[in-house]
């Protein structure tokens, strides 16, 4: 579906639901009250109700309870202001809100509601406007929802929401957009356009990432959340790979943001594939993927892909982003393990079994 972008709060006006003055559901986190926009996103809402009865990591429950706000109040489009979980939350609401049956939520069929979705990220990383996948919790178990009719409609991005991030946020969302763009690059469902998204978002993070994390400058700013909004098209189309499929357990375990836990996982996978080219399991072949992390290495100013994994460890040393420890080494390493999705090890280029996955697990966890 067309995504329409627009950039910078003082044009929020051309949105189109907003323009024609529909009751909005405001689907917005814990920093909305802190926002340099806030006055200018209440002010030109005009009619709206504000849901923000979810966490950080949101239930299916608090999703339910997003429903029932929006259906009992007469919304007619969605709003969403705020990181990656809160634009999930609206994007399952527009889902699920025109489903009668509360069976169908979770495990579909879906189609498109016909809700208008907006979303305004305030960080720049997740990628989540401009993908159909959405995360929430149920039972404690981790759900993926994926529909293209959740992609945002509408997207707007100001880049001086970033200014004011706690510096450990934004090295890890930054972290996490770096990552989007390597492994959408290398997956075994890149395509040319993906591609295209994945040296832009690659190289601009590259670029950027002092001006941006250190020196905090606005034009710098920009350029990572053009940059990360570009990480998020070329995973919309090609999913994650390994690096994500490590990190899930590993924040669970050690309670590491999502992006401090794919970061420490891409370099060991990324040697693991560069040492094993045998094991390509991509249909273009080994000659493909090699070309794919020459290519990835230029992105990152290296001469090979050895040289880029070390930039990528220079960049964790640098952000002071530290691998775990574990207190049962042993027990830990085994849940570990046994914890990798291999949905997702299937878009991965190379295989990874089981005695592979613990090896690298041990040299991730100290």
């Amino acid at each position: 579906m067309a995504q329409t972008t627009v950039w910078g709060i003082e044009n929020i006006g051309e949105i189109q639901p907003i323009k024609d003055r529909k009751k909005i559901l405001l689907v917005a986190d814990s920093s909305f009250p802190y926002l340099s926009i806030r006055n200018e996103i209440e002010l030109s809402l005009g009619q709206y109700v504000k849901f923000s009865d979810f966490k950080a990591n949101p239930l299916y429950e608090d999703v339910c309870k997003g429903v029932e706000t929006f259906l009992q109040e007469g919304c007619e489009a969605i709003v969403a202001v705020g990181g990656g979980s809160c634009i999930d939350v609206a994007k399952c609401i527009k889902l699920f809100c025109r489903i009668p049956s509360k069976a169908q939520w979770l495990q579909g069929p879906w189609e498109d509601s016909g809700v208008p979705l907006t979303a305004i990220p305030t960080t720049a990383g997740t990628g989540s406007e401009a993908t159909r996948y959405a995360v929430i919790y149920a039972n404690g178990v981790k759900q993926s929802i994926t529909h293209t009719s959740i992609i945002p409609n509408y997207v707007l991005l100001e880049p001086k929401v970033l200014i004011t991030l706690p510096l450990y946020q934004k090295r890890c969302t930054y972290l996490d957009a770096l990552c989007q763009g390597i492994e959408s690059w290398w997956s075994v469902n890149s395509t040319d356009l993906s591609m295209q998204h994945s040296a832009y978002a690659v190289a601009n993070l590259i670029d950027n990432m002092e001006a941006y994390l250190v020196d905090n400058k606005q034009d710098a700013a920009q350029k990572i959340m053009d940059a990360a909004n570009r990480a998020g098209q070329a995973i919309n189309i090609t999913q994650t790979t390994a690096p994500h499929a490590f990190s899930y357990k590993l924040t669970s375990l050690y309670q590491l943001p999502h992006g401090h836990a794919v970061a420490i996982c891409l370099p060991h996978i990324w040697k693991y594939m560069i040492e094993h080219p045998e094991k390509c399991i991509d249909p273009r072949g080994e000659k493909h993927l090699e070309n794919t992390f020459n290519h990835i290495a230029e992105a990152m100013h290296c001469s090979s892909p050895s040289e880029a994994i070390q930039r990528f460890q220079n960049i964790l040393e640098r952000l002071e982003i530290t691998n775990p420890t574990a207190k049962n080494r042993l027990q830990e390493l085994d849940i570990l393990q046994h914890s990798v999705n291999p949905v997702r090890l299937k878009n991965n280029p190379v295989e990874l079994d089981l005695t592979a996955i613990l090896n690298i697990y041990k040299t991730i966890v100290q």
